[in-house]
């Protein structure tokens, strides 16, 4: 099971960069790009809240389940 970090694909719909949504957000560009690579092991609620607002998306716009096929 896995949580698959789709923020990527939200920026390129809002056609927003990785500066110029770390700058709205308040937040480094270094970590941003963690976030929007998937690099990360937890984001906080805060920052969820504040990248959702900025992009007029949803959480499950950006944050995605994938379960472990092998596991029955």
């Amino acid at each position: 099971m896995a949580i698959i970090l789709r923020l990527d694909r939200v920026m390129a719909d809002r056609k927003i960069s990785v500066n110029e949504l770390a700058d709205k957000i308040g937040i480094a560009n270094v970590n941003l790009s963690k976030i929007k690579t998937g690099k990360i092991s937890a984001i906080r609620f805060s920052t969820l809240n504040a990248i959702c607002d900025i992009l007029d998306c949803q959480p499950g716009d950006i944050l995605e389940f994938q379960k472990d096929e092998n596991k029955t």
